[in-house]
């Protein structure tokens, strides 16, 4: 009896696969980069490299078959978006600096106009300026506005009107408060129930007389009264009360300064 041959079973020898599906990935990241570059920044370019150095320096293949994975860090758009907040928040800061330098030495080059005017026309004794955090106040003093108990401006105290008007009008235009006052004699006639309602009337009054200015705008005009609260000196002597029957002109500024106590008389 004829013996049958005994037949293995084939077997393909698949080792090839490992070197072929390595440069499968290799092709594939070849064009990954080729189409990186034609749009790459720095930020892109690290978190392709870091890639790289997951897949090609790490995991079981024929060269390598021990290394660690490498963690691929999560995007950092948030990281990017909170940098150029604190850009923009740091641009904001220095140009509001800068606003504020230059609004201060506006009023403080405001003030010296003002001082030479006082100075050359001899109104020392009249006029008063001082630069304050709140803005440059300008004060026409002594009995020249107001007689006592009364609002109408004297003719002296127009003249300074006009004059003061004349410094107001600004570029950039700015808000202005005209605050009136009174002595500590009590007020109670026809015309006036208080000094409350005396140094408003005395404010607004002077305040008309400045609008007159046609280059003035009414709508940053304001006025209030203070009544005989806040004296400038005792109310000892006739002379001091006629210096406290006055009326101040505040220019505020634009944007907040400091001038560190600053004071001009």
């Amino acid at each position: 009896m004829r013996r049958k041959r005994k037949q293995d079973d084939s077997h393909i020898d698949e080792s090839w696969l490992i070197p072929y599906a390595d440069l499968l990935t290799l092709l594939l990241a070849l064009f990954i980069v080729l189409f990186a570059m034609s749009d790459l920044d720095a930020q892109k370019y690290k978190e392709l490299s870091l890639i790289f150095q997951s897949e090609f320096g790490s995991g079981s293949s024929i060269l390598d078959e021990s290394s660690d994975p490498i963690e691929i860090p999560e995007s950092t758009n948030q990281d990017t978006e909170e940098e150029e907040e604190k850009d923009e928040e740091t641009e904001v800061e220095k140009e509001k600096e800068e606003n504020e330098a230059r609004e201060l030495l506006h009023l403080q080059e405001l003030r010296d106009r003002i001082n030479n005017y006082i100075a050359t026309n001899e109104l020392t004794d009249v006029l008063g300026t001082e630069l304050l955090d709140e803005g440059l106040l300008i004060t026409i003093v002594n009995d020249i506005t107001f007689d006592s108990g009364s609002a109408e401006v004297k003719s002296e105290g127009q003249k300074i009107a006009k004059e003061v008007s004349n410094f107001l009008y600004t570029d950039p235009p700015h808000q202005i408060v005209i605050s009136g006052h009174a002595d500590d004699r009590p007020m109670s006639n026809a015309d006036f129930a208080s000094n409350w309602e005396l140094s408003v009337i005395r404010a607004v009054n002077f305040m008309h007389l400045i609008l007159e200015n046609e280059k003035l705008v009414a709508d940053r005009f304001s006025a209030k009264g203070y009544g005989e609260n806040h004296p400038i000196v005792p109310n000892t002597t006739e002379e001091n009360r006629a210096k406290n029957r006055r009326v101040e002109v505040l220019i505020l500024p634009n944007y907040e300064i400091n001038v560190d106590g600053e004071k001009d008389d």
